[in-house]
């Protein structure tokens, strides 16, 4: 009988096993008996969760009398999948204080549990728990352990576990470097791609893609070609993953022209690889090309709420109406316009198109507000100088348990400088460090500088700007020398300019500021010595440019 069974439950397994064949199974064998027989519980459990009754594969663990560690595992990974991690915690605590050892799946599964609930106590307390339990050399924990410090940005802590092994496999490696290029340590990740090699072992395209995933700046595009020449050589180019990971590569570099040439070598590309695509165009500036992209793409893939997000954010930039309005239908159609990701593109998208009153439609309609939305009104207002309307906006969040970040006290600075009120920016900027614990950026001070200097508080504004050191961003520089430049005040400015020019790389833009100043006093002298000298350094200044879209 029990022989039957078992040979049962296995053919069963390899059939798409629906809620009614699990329940109906169930029954089978509480009417024979034997389902508090561990194995067979283990089975069902399995079933119930691969078909997301949770409610059913606890209820069927708790009546099992002798809960083996297979049995364990199976609840203790339906809750962790199902994000139920609280419940998982406690089932691994109370599986801590039975009888059954946990081995290490139980601990991968687990610390796995901790990577994605952020928490590093509970990490530091299971990594203890697998020395304690004498797995501290297991490859299968170390692999979790690595992988889960990583996800936490504690790379080091990773590499203190990967050291600490003796039994490195690629499964090991591959999660090292993916560790690195997770957290953007590409020199490191290159450097154990390296030593790798060294000892024998062969990378394989997971090790490829952990890799990749770490050269995310322009600069390290030459570095980025010797690693899709390695691929070339070694045969990985006709592995979809890698290719995927390559478009996203060059994408980040951009690199357009060779994101698209290995784009089109994929004959299925799949979301990720048109996201990454998509988003590299819009990231270089090429919001139209990312638009056409789209449409080619909504023939065969549905997007998600992150790709939706940054086609709002182009066409946001393009500043074109329509573009905007077709992808807001486009996610009414699709059931995306609910999402608060893509409410929030779209409050951004209709602010800076002109139409402030529909992206304040969109966010009173919104089923469920996060900060990034209430961001995005703040942000939206002070665009048009509504500062009381911002500061409305700020209290609602704050009274809402919500908890304002850096983008938030951006935006109320913005505003506050937009519309002139330098007593309530005061305020703003003090609080901000005071009772929410955020430190100014350049961001901040950019706007605030600005703020002060433009109300003719200019030496203040220079005692801001000087008590910053020596790195002090161009960007701030360049609020003080506006602010000089609103009240015609040249020989502050130019006392500015001389220091900037000993201090920034990059002049070219002062430069320019400190010749139109000249320009205004008509010391025209001056202004041909200063662009006689841009003329030789080969520095050009972008005209702009206007257009209205009918």
């Amino acid at each position: 009988m029990f022989v039957h069974f078992k040979s049962l439950v296995f053919e069963l397994s390899k059939l798409n096993q629906t809620l009614t064949r699990t329940k109906s199974f169930h029954a089978l064998l509480i009417k024979t008996c034997i389902f508090h027989d561990p194995f067979y519980s283990t089975k069902i459990i399995r079933f119930y969760a691969s078909n997301d009754d949770l409610t059913s594969a606890r209820h069927l663990f708790d009546e099992t009398p002798n809960r083996t560690v297979y049995l364990w595992n199976s609840t203790i990974r339906a809750h962790a999948q199902t994000h139920c991690f609280h419940d998982a915690f406690t089932l691994f605590n109370q599986m801590l204080a039975s009888e059954t050892n946990p081995d290490h799946f139980t601990f991968a599964c687990i610390s796995r549990a901790c990577a994605d609930t952020h928490d590093l106590k509970s990490l530091r307390f299971v990594h203890a728990v697998v020395i304690v339990s004498g797995l501290g050399m297991d490859s299968v924990c170390g692999s979790a352990l690595v992988s889960a410090y990583s996800k936490l940005g504690l790379v080091g802590d990773a590499r203190m576990v990967f050291d600490g092994l003796n039994d490195r496999d690629l499964v090991l490696y591959n999660t090292m470097i993916a560790g690195y290029g997770s957290c953007g340590n590409w020199e490191k990740g290159l450097h154990l791609f390296n030593a790798m090699r060294r000892m024998g072992n062969q990378p394989d395209g997971y090790t490829v893609v952990g890799l990749l995933s770490g050269f995310t700046q322009s600069n390290l595009l030459e570095i980025g070609q010797g690693v899709h020449g390695y691929c070339l050589k070694n045969g990985f180019d006709s592995n979809a993953h890698i290719n995927s990971m390559l478009v996203s590569m060059y994408s980040r570099c951009s690199c357009m022209i060779s994101a698209y040439k290995v784009f089109n070598s994929l004959s299925h590309p799949d979301l990720v690889t048109w996201s990454a695509l998509i988003s590299g165009f819009s990231q270089s500036r090429e919001y139209r090309k990312a638009l056409i992209l789209f449409k080619k793409m909504s023939c065969f893939r549905k997007p998600d709420s992150i790709l939706m997000a940054t086609l709002l954010a182009a066409t946001a930039q393009m500043a074109v109406l329509a573009s905007g309005v077709e992808i807001h239908g486009y996610a009414i159609r699709h059931n995306l316009d609910s999402d608060t990701m893509v409410s929030s593109a779209l409050i951004d998208m209709y602010a800076k198109c002109g139409f402030l009153e529909f992206a304040l439609k969109v966010f009173d309609q919104m089923p469920k507000r996060n900060m990034v939305s209430y961001n995005s009104v703040i942000a939206s207002l002070g665009l048009y100088g509504l500062a009381h309307e911002a500061f409305n906006v700020f209290r609602e969040a704050v009274e809402r348990d919500l908890k304002p970040d850096e983008s938030t006290f951006c935006g109320l600075l913005s505003a506050c400088s937009h519309g002139g009120f330098v007593n309530e920016g005061r305020d703003i900027f003090t609080r901000m460090d005071a009772d929410f614990g955020i430190k100014p950026k350049t961001e901040h001070y950019v706007h605030f500088v600005k703020l002060i200097g433009m109300a003719g508080e200019l030496e203040e504004a220079y005692n801001i700007v000087w008590s910053l050191g020596d790195d002090v961003d161009s960007g701030v520089w360049g609020a003080l020398l506006s602010c000089y430049d609103a009240h015609n005040d040249s020989r502050l400015a130019e006392v500015v300019a001389r220091r900037v020019f000993d201090k920034q790389r990059d002049r070219s833009a002062y430069k320019v500021m400190v010749s139109n100043f000249h320009a205004g006093n008509g010391r025209w002298d001056d202004v041909k010595k200063l662009r006689d000298d841009l003329d030789y350094v080969g520095n050009k200044k972008v005209c702009g440019i206007s257009w209205i879209g009918i």
